[in-house]
């Protein structure tokens, strides 16, 4: 057998977020940021206050990341705004 092995090479990998820029794949710490307040500013004009609270954390807790604003900029994170829920609609507030 040559090399690590896939899983040491996975595991190392875990705590680093990849992110592809003009053909380049640049690795960057991933700290996991705080979901609570991202959320709650996020859902802070919403009428089903806690319904946005609930579906936000779960995507944020996901993706690690929330868009900016209280509502839209969902370009900002593609993981947080293509996640749907079993019915096909988006998830994600």
């Amino acid at each position: 057998m040559f090399g690590p092995s896939p899983n040491i090479f996975m595991s190392a990998m875990s705590s680093f977020q990849v992110e592809i820029n003009s053909g380049q794949i640049l690795l960057a710490s991933a700290e996991k940021i705080d979901c609570a307040s991202k959320c709650e500013y996020r859902c802070g004009k919403a009428s089903r206050h806690k319904m946005c609270i609930r579906a936000c954390n779960t995507c944020c807790d996901r993706c690690n990341c929330v868009p900016p604003g209280t509502s839209g900029n969902r370009n900002v994170c593609p993981c947080y705004a293509n996640m749907t829920t079993h019915g096909g609609r988006l998830k994600c507030p």
